[in-house]
C-alpha cells in the first residue's frame, strides 16, 4: 500500500506540472534542463552492416502498438523507415560491385534492444531481383521520375490501426550533391496487418506543401506528436500535432487534427500564434533554426523537448524546450557536437531526432545522420559512413 501511495503521489505531481504548463505557458522554464549526454555505442554498432542494407538516412521509428510516448515492450514490433538507402555488400573495406542506392527502405525490430537477429530489413525487388524502393509515387500529381523522401509516421488507433507516413515528392533538377527539389506532399497509408514490402498501401496527394512569401518551399510531416491517451501521452488533448518546416531559416509551423479526421484535409487547422485556423497560409513560425526532420517528446516534468540538427546541417544536435506541443519554445540548447564523426572535410551531419519508443525511462535515444558531399567517392573509402549515429540524453530533472 505504501508503494502504491508513493506512485499515486508522484503521478499527481507530474499531472499537476503538466496541467500548469498547459494553462500557464508563460511561467514555464524554457531555458534550463539538467541532463547528460553520451555516445550510444550499442546502437552505433547495430547499424554498421556489411551485407544487404549497409547505409541510409531518414530513420524515423514507429511503434506498431500505437503507444508513441514511452518505451515499447520486449516483444513489441517497431518499424524503422529510411530514406535513401544503400543495398549491396562491403568486401575488403570497400563497396563490392553491384551495390545500388534506392530511395527508401524499412526494417522491423522486435523489441527495443539493438540485437541483429531481431531486426529484419526490407525493400522491393525488381523484375531481375535488383533492389527497388518500397514507396514509389503513384498519385495524380506525381511525375514518373519523382521519388519519396520520407517524413514522420504513426499508427492511427482511431482509423483501424493503419500506419500513416508522410512522403515528400522529390524530383532531380541537377547532378550535384543537392541537385534535387521537393515538389509535393503525399500521405501514405498502410493497412493494419500489412507486411513489408507493403504492396497494399494507399497514397494521397495532400495540400500540405507550400511556397512562402519569400518563394521558399515548405512541407508538413517533419515530425508528429500523437497527443492522445491511447498513444500514452501524459497530458492528452486528443489531437495529432504535425510539424512543418519551411524557408532558409528552417522555420517551424504546426498543424493539428483529430485522429478520426486525419484523411479529411479540410478539417486540419494551423496555429497562427494565438489560435487554430483553417487557412494554412496563416500558419505562424513558432520557432526556427531547426532541421527538415525533427521530433517532439514529452519530458517527465510536463515540458516538451524539440530535438533537431541546429540550422539544418551544423555539427550540433540541438533542443528547444516547449511549454506545450505548440510552444512557446525557448532558445536553442546545444546538447551534442558531432565533429568526432567527421573523418573527412566532405562529411556532413543532419536531421537529428529522438526515438521515445526505444528510450529507457528518464532518457532519450537520439539519432543523427552522416553523409558526404562526395557521396560515392567517400563511400568507396568509408563504406559504413552513411548510417545514423546515436547518443543518449539522460534527463536528471529540472
Amino acid at each position: 500500500m505504501k508503494k502504491f501511495a508513493v506512485v499515486t503521489f508522484l503521478y499527481c505531481i507530474v499531472a499537476y506540472l503538466q496541467t500548469n504548463a498547459q494553462t500557464n505557458p508563460e511561467k514555464v522554464n524554457l531555458t534550463d534542463l539538467n541532463f547528460t549526454v553520451e555516445v550510444a555505442h550499442d546502437w552505433n554498432n547495430f547499424l554498421k552492416r556489411e551485407n544487404g542494407w549497409f547505409g541510409g538516412d531518414g530513420i524515423y521509428t514507429i511503434p506498431l502498438n500505437g503507444i508513441e510516448n514511452k518505451r515499447s515492450g520486449a516483444n513489441d514490433p517497431i518499424l524503422f523507415i529510411f530514406s535513401d538507402s544503400m543495398i549491396g555488400k562491403i568486401e575488403n573495406g570497400t563497396m563490392a560491385d553491384g551495390y545500388k542506392m534506392i530511395h527508401n527502405s524499412v526494417a522491423l525490430l522486435k523489441g527495443t534492444q539493438p540485437i541483429e537477429q531481431k531486426m529484419q530489413f526490407s525493400w522491393n525487388a525488381g523484375k531481375k531481383g535488383e533492389a527497388e524502393s518500397i514507396f514509389i509515387p503513384h498519385t495524380p500529381q506525381a511525375d514518373s521520375t519523382d521519388y519519396y523522401w520520407l517524413g514522420d509516421g504513426f499508427v492511427n488507433q482511431e482509423l483501424g490501426n493503419a500506419i500513416y507516413i508522410f512522403g515528400y515528392r522529390v524530383r532531380n533538377v541537377g547532378t550535384g550533391a543537392f541537385g534535387f527539389k521537393e515538389v509535393g506532399n503525399t500521405l501514405i497509408k498502410i493497412p493494419a496487418g500489412s507486411k513489408p514490402p507493403y504492396h497494399e498501401l494507399k497514397q494521397m496527394d495532400t495540400p500540405f506543401y507550400l511556397t512562402d512569401k519569400s518563394g521558399d518551399i515548405g512541407s508538413f510531416g517533419a515530425g508528429i506528436y500523437v497527443n492522445t491517451a491511447k498513444a500514452g501521452a501524459p497530458a492528452p488533448d486528443g489531437y495529432i500535432y504535425v510539424y512543418g518546416v519551411h524557408g532558409m531559416g528552417k522555420n517551424v509551423m504546426i498543424a493539428r487534427v483529430l485522429p478520426k479526421d486525419f484523411e479529411q484535409f479540410n478539417k486540419w487547422t494551423f496555429y497562427d500564434g494565438s489560435n487554430w485556423v483553417k487557412d494554412m497560409s496563416k500558419a505562424a513560425d513558432v520557432t526556427d533554426n531547426v532541421s527538415n526532420e525533427l521530433s517532439l517528446t514529452a519530458l517527465p516534468d510536463g515540458r516538451y523537448a524539440l530535438i533537431f540538427q541546429v540550422g539544418g546541417m551544423s555539427t550540433n544536435v540541438g533542443m528547444r524546450i516547449g511549454a506545450t506541443p505548440y510552444g512557446p519554445f525557448g532558445p536553442v540548447i546545444r546538447i551534442w557536437d558531432c565533429k568526432s564523426d567527421l573523418e573527412e572535410k566532405t562529411f556532413l551531419v543532419y536531421n537529428a531526432k529522438a526515438h521515445p519508443s526505444l528510450s529507457a525511462p528518464g532518457e532519450l535515444l537520439i539519432s543523427y545522420n552522416i553523409n558526404s558531399l562526395e557521396f560515392i567517392a567517400d563511400l568507396k573509402k568509408h563504406p559504413n559512413l552513411y548510417r545514423p549515429r546515436f547518443i543518449r540524453m539522460k534527463i536528471n530533472g529540472k
